[in-house]
C-alpha cells in the first residue's frame, strides 16, 4: 500500500465547496472521479482543510492510499489534469508519504489568503476572484486591527454557528498586511481555523477600516466572545488557501 500526496489549485466560483455533499458538485468529488477513472478502482482522498463555497485555493492538498506506486509522476500529473482542466481544477504536485502521513492531522500551519481591490471601478479580470469596496480604506487602521488579532484568542465572535470545532480558542501566528496598486492582500497563518473564521475577521477589519467601526470598537467585538458582535462576513470570492506547511 502506498500512500501520495498531492497539491491542488483550484478556482472555487462554481463549487459546493471542497468536502462532497449531496446538495451540489465538490472539488472534492472531481478529483476522485478523476482518480478512479485513471486506476479503475475508488479511490476517498483525505483533504488537509474544507474550504467553502466560492472559495479558491493555490495550495490545497489531499493524500490517498494505493496499492500499487506512481512510477511514472509526470504521466500521473498530464492524466488526472487531463480529466480535471475543464473543472478549473490542477494538480501540480505528487509525492509519496510514508504510510501515518494524513494531509489534515499532520498538518503544521495552514495559510489563507484574503484578496480585497479597494477602487470605484467595477472588476473585470477580477471579479469572483477579489472582494471589490469602493469605499476608502484606512491601511494603517487596518494594519493596527490585524495586529490586534495575532496570538492566542477565543474567537468566537468570528465563529459560525455550524463550526464543530471542540474549542473557539485558537493561536493566530501572523496576519500580514499588504497592498499593491488598488489591491490589498490579508494573510493568515495558524495551525487551524474555525469555520468561517477569516471571512469573519476580513469583514470586521473592513468595518475598522472604513470608518464605521473605532479601534475600540473592533476589540470590544473580538473580546465579547458573541457572534452577534461580528461584522458581516467577507464574500467567499476573495479567500484562498494558500499554502499548508508540513
Amino acid at each position: 500500500m502506498f500512500n501520495y500526496l498531492i497539491k491542488i489549485e483550484y478556482n472555487g466560483s462554481k463549487f459546493v465547496g471542497w468536502q462532497s455533499q449531496k446538495n451540489g458538485i465538490s472539488i472534492q468529488e472531481k478529483i476522485e472521479k478523476a482518480l478512479k477513472k485513471i486506476f479503475k478502482i475508488k479511490i476517498k482522498i483525505n483533504g488537509a482543510g474544507r474550504t467553502d463555497k466560492g472559495v479558491h485555493a493555490y495550495g490545497q492538498f489531499a493524500n490517498f492510499f494505493i496499492d500499487n506506486r506512481i512510477d511514472d509522476k509526470i504521466k500521473f500529473l498530464n492524466s488526472i489534469n487531463f480529466f480535471l482542466g475543464k473543472n478549473l481544477i490542477s494538480i501540480v504536485e505528487v509525492k509519496e508519504k510514508n504510510k501515518s502521513f494524513h494531509a489534515r492531522h499532520s498538518a503544521k500551519e495552514r495559510i489563507y489568503e484574503y484578496q480585497i481591490i479597494n477602487r470605484q471601478g467595477s472588476l473585470s479580470l477580477d471579479k469572483y476572484k477579489s472582494w471589490h469596496i469602493k469605499k476608502k480604506i484606512n491601511l494603517n487602521i487596518l494594519k493596527k486591527g490585524a495586529k490586534i488579532l495575532v496570538g492566542t484568542h477565543d474567537f468566537s465572535t468570528f465563529r459560525a454557528a455550524s463550526c464543530s470545532s471542540k474549542s473557539a480558542v485558537k493561536k493566530l501566528n501572523s496576519v500580514k498586511v499588504e497592498k499593491k496598486r488598488d489591491k490589498i492582500y490579508i494573510k493568515f497563518s495558524s495551525r487551524s481555523f474555525l469555520q468561517n473564521q477569516v471571512r469573519s475577521m476580513v469583514g470586521s477589519l473592513k468595518y475598522l477600516s472604513t470608518g464605521k467601526w473605532s479601534l475600540m470598537d473592533f476589540k470590544k467585538a473580538l473580546k465579547s466572545k458573541n457572534r452577534a458582535s461580528c461584522a458581516p462576513p467577507a464574500p467567499a470570492c476573495g479567500l484562498y488557501l494558500l499554502n499548508i506547511k508540513y
